[in-house]
């Protein structure tokens, strides 16, 4: 009785081995960026299924940050691209240099007031570790560690399918050549 059990234990293990079952009981690998929703500066909680079909340009976004700067150029990439169907979604974190310690409201306020921003961005959110925000953990377990921000400003590109196309670093500029020459195959 004991070798029986022992080998139905086995084959249990085996089994959701082959699942590929995460440590909180289910995997995300068969998600796409649609499945997730992020509440944004707003007030507002959205389904990211609004965005199917879209391209969307994930950045990690703060305030006191010396790639700060670049709010500019993801503001002129929303506007130039925007009637193509790309998105840019801003996520302000403040995990690395404490340079995102403002409240939302401020957050907001800074974006709107400095940068003329009118493209969606969420609540301040861990975008790495333990508490990232699922749409990080998603990106690491579907596209590896490069998907990961390093820093402030780091971008992910997701094709219209809703799966991580390419990363860049933060020192890429939104309107940089290699963004842009991306961006151009898969709008």
């Amino acid at each position: 009785m004991k070798k029986k059990n022992n080998y139905l234990l086995i084959i249990s293990i085996i089994i959701l081995n082959l699942f590929n079952f995460s440590k909180n009981g289910h995997s995300m690998i068969n998600k796409t960026f649609f499945d997730f929703k992020l509440e944004l500066l707003t007030g507002e909680t959205i389904s990211l299924d609004k965005y199917q079909g879209k391209t969307v340009l994930l950045v990690n976004v703060a305030s006191n940050c010396g790639f700060t700067k670049q709010y500019t150029d993801l503001q002129n990439l929303w506007e130039k691209y925007r009637d193509r169907n790309l998105i840019v979604l801003g996520v302000p974190s403040n995990q690395f240099g404490n340079q995102e310690p403002g409240s939302n409201t401020e957050i907001k306020n800074f974006c709107e007031t400095n940068f003329n921003i009118n493209f969606p961005i969420s609540i301040k959110y861990d975008v790495k570790g333990e508490n990232a925000l699922d749409i990080y953990k998603w990106a690491k377990e579907t596209y590896g560690k490069s998907a990961v921000p390093k820093w402030n400003f780091h971008k992910i590109l997701i094709n219209k399918e809703g799966k991580v196309y390419e990363t860049y670093a933060s020192f890429t500029n939104p309107m940089s050549k290699k963004i842009i020459k991306e961006l151009e195959k898969i709008l």
